[in-house]
C-alpha cells in the first residue's frame, strides 16, 4: 500500500496509503486526467492507466474488486 509514496502531477501529494477508489478517482477527473484503459494485475489486483494533455500518465493499481486505489506512479 503506497499511494503516499509518490508524487502525481497536477495532484498534491496524497498523505494516505490507500484511498477510497471513488475519492482517488475524482482527484484525477478534477487534475483533468481521463482512464484509457484496465487490465489485471499480479494478485488479481486490478492495472488502469490515465492519460492527461500535459502531464505523464499514470499506471494505478486498485483491490480485485475495484473499491480501493493501492498505489499510482508515472509511466513512460
Amino acid at each position: 500500500m503506497t499511494l503516499n509514496k509518490h508524487k502525481l502531477d497536477g495532484i498534491s501529494q496524497i498523505a494516505a496509503k490507500t484511498l477510497p477508489a471513488q475519492e482517488f478517482d475524482a482527484l484525477l477527473i478534477n487534475a483533468g486526467y481521463t482512464k484509457i484503459g484496465k487490465a489485471p494485475a499480479k494478485g488479481k489486483r486490478i492495472k488502469t492507466w490515465w492519460s492527461h494533455s500535459t502531464f505523464r500518465r499514470i499506471e494505478a493499481i486498485y483491490s480485485p474488486d475495484e473499491t480501493t486505489a493501492i498505489t499510482a506512479y508515472h509511466v513512460p
